[in-house]
């Protein structure tokens, strides 16, 4: 009845995988649980999840070398028995003790594909990662009303069940470079198919939280990766909201400002975003100007 699919690189994921097989037991359905492991370089975390395998219907499996998150997913779904995959993140842990029946019991005749959402804990957490966790409050922990206006682009790929069919026809696409936004992608390839995302209330916490230097870094990723997804037609510059404001002033002085604005003031960017009082404005301004840089050089 039901796969669920976990790729992991160097994290623990027993806990997870420990919850989420006590709730399937709990059922009446068949399961599995895939766990394949991106060839991690912590031999200590590989040892604790090869407990994994103690547990019934569940594998543990480490790749003999990395193969990134794009090609680790579809691997895992077609390894995948079951007509329905539920794939996880490592560092996701559901709210709800009954969170496998809130996915099942959102099936239909039409579903496609089901997401949950997210949320991250309420409690303030340490400075180093404010940023992280202030943009996933703000920008991500959306409720379900909210999510399904915008049913694509609020779609994130840390849990979300989905008809093995349905991935037979749109599946991660390997072809691009590992740096980010390749749910992105996988949401805008749904788009294009027609294939309808259902939003539901079953979210999961959201455990790695980044500090803010490395979230940071990984912002600009992104920004590389969405622009190159444009310039490859992969997708269209109207679909993000970066991609949106950069093709209504790219032809004009207003890009070439934001660029040296990027030049002059990136340390004072930077000296807010990792402090104490990050502004999700200064955020947004930041990936912007720096979006108009990297164009600027070509």
């Amino acid at each position: 009845m039901i796969s669920v699919l976990i790729p992991v690189y160097n994290y623990n994921i027993s806990e997870l995988v420990s919850e989420i097989h006590k709730q399937l037991s709990h059922t009446d359905y068949p399961f599995e649980i895939l766990c394949f492991d991106d060839c991690s370089n912590n031999g200590d975390l590989q040892e604790i999840n090869k407990t994994i395998n103690t547990f019934s219907y569940s594998k543990y499996v480490i790749l003999p070398e990395n193969i990134g998150r794009s090609a680790i997913r579809n691997q895992l779904a077609k390894q995948a028995k079951y007509d329905w995959c539920l794939f996880l993140d490592a560092d996701v842990m559901p709210k709800h003790n009954n969170f496998i029946e809130r996915y099942l019991e959102a099936i239909s005749e039409k579903t496609e594909i089901i997401y949950g959402g997210i949320l991250y804990q309420e409690n303030r957490v340490n400075d180093s990662s404010l940023l992280r966790w202030i943009y996933g409050n703000e920008r991500e922990a959306l409720p379900t009303e909210q999510r399904q206006k915008h049913k694509y682009v609020s779609f994130l790929t840390l849990s979300f069940l989905i008809h093995k069919s349905v991935f037979q026809k749109v599946s991660f696409n390997e072809d691009i470079p590992n740096l980010r936004h390749e749910d992105t992608l996988f949401s805008y390839n749904l788009k294009e198919q027609n294939i309808e995302i259902e939003h539901i209330e079953n979210p999961v916490y959201h455990l790695g939280i980044e500090n803010s230097e490395t979230f940071l870094q990984k912002s600009l990723d992104s920004v590389e990766a969405i622009n190159l997804f444009v310039k490859q037609d992969l997708l269209p510059s109207d679909y993000t909201k970066i991609t949106k404001v950069y093709a209504s002033i790219k032809n004009n002085r207003i890009s070439k400002l934001l660029s040296a604005i990027y030049v002059k003031h990136e340390n004072t960017f930077r000296k807010n975003l990792l402090g104490k009082k990050p502004s999700l404005k200064f955020f947004d301004l930041y990936r912007l100007t720096y979006y108009c840089y990297i164009n600027s050089k070509k």
